[in-house]
């Protein structure tokens, strides 16, 4: 899979609501914060189901209700519409 052009780049942060970049990581980053620590975990029990299917995972971590997420395509070496596609699906997990 092909890493986003700029233009592409720009287009898909406009969609993703509270994504954004992290140049360092050539990554999508995003903190989903939820009511406590079940409806954080069951976001990730979601998110990890999706993320199985499409055979790519993302970077995170969980404190209590706050949940850090990182996406990148390891094997393209930076942002792919993988990572903007899990990105949508994370976001309609956290729904």
């Amino acid at each position: 899979m092909a890493k986003l052009d700029k233009a592409q780049r720009a287009a898909a942060l406009r969609d993703l609501k509270g994504w954004s970049e992290d140049a360092k990581r050539d990554a999508i980053v995003k903190t989903f914060v939820f009511a406590n620590f079940v409806e954080a975990f069951g976001f990730m029990t979601k998110a990890a189901l999706t993320a199985e299917r499409m055979d790519h995972h993302p970077e995170w971590s969980n404190v209590y209700k706050t949940v850090n997420v990182l996406l990148t395509t390891h094997d393209a070496g930076g942002l792919t519409m993988k990572d903007v596609e899990l990105a949508r699906a994370m976001d309609a997990a956290a729904s």
